[in-house]
């Protein structure tokens, strides 16, 4: 073959090459949760309020099986995402309606409450707490900011439950855990959140699947000004 065949060939398979990541790429984008946004139009000084709701099966998508957080843009609509904007310096009061069962914490450090305002504490369907003994109450996930020390643990639902939801978005009317509790925002920057309970059914310790993609089990708090 000539030399000129052979830089042929090889500008060929280069040109494959640069489409499989053009195309991985361009995919990634493409499949990439949308960011909800809770700067426009925000009032300096005026407080923010993410609500979210944590599933035990998610019930559409390509991993309909998969435990998922949800979150409710500033129209009232249930996303699922785990990407939030939100101003610098700003109190973010939380409230997570926790639709998925517990068990035991492998580390019973997770059962702690740290970060939050108002004396480091959160409430559970209206009552306050700082720890939870998930011998007694089975914990089913936890919202962690580390950067900001902030972690919550999330108290499942009982398995005898009646009404539990099947797939996402859940109602009110069907078996669920309240937690609320408060946080102030850092200077900007992007911080990552995730649950900190083994959570990933199938996975090597629990460790996959869901809790290493962001849009289920974490995702990011981008900070700005």
């Amino acid at each position: 073959m000539s030399r000129s065949g052979r830089v042929a060939i090889v500008l060929g398979m280069l040109a494959v090459v640069i489409g499989l990541v053009v195309f991985a790429v361009m995919d990634f984008v493409a499949s990439s949760p949308p960011t909800v946004n809770f700067t426009a139009n925000h009032k300096p000084g005026k407080a923010v309020n993410l609500v979210l709701q944590t599933v035990g099966a998610i019930g559409f998508g390509p991993h309909p099986g998969w435990v998922s957080y949800l979150t409710r843009n500033p129209q009232g609509q249930w996303v699922h995402t785990t990407l939030w904007q939100v101003p610098a310096d700003t109190t973010v009061h939380v409230t997570i309606y926790q639709y998925d069962t517990g068990s035991p914490l492998r580390n019973q450090q997770l059962g702690r409450v740290t970060g939050t305002a108002g004396g480091g504490g959160a409430t559970l369907n209206g009552k306050p707490f700082k720890v939870i003994n998930s011998y007694k109450l089975g914990v089913g996930h936890t919202f962690t900011i580390p950067a900001l020390n902030v972690s919550v643990p999330l108290v499942g639902v009982s398995t005898t439950a009646k009404d539990q939801c099947s797939s996402a978005p859940c109602g009110t009317d069907e078996a669920h855990n309240v937690m609320k509790f408060t946080f102030k925002t850092p200077g900007t920057g992007d911080y990552r959140w995730q649950c900190f309970v083994p959570c990933g059914s199938g996975y090597l310790y629990g460790n996959g699947g869901p809790m290493s993609t962001v849009g289920y089990m974490g995702g990011f708090l981008k900070v700005v000004a």
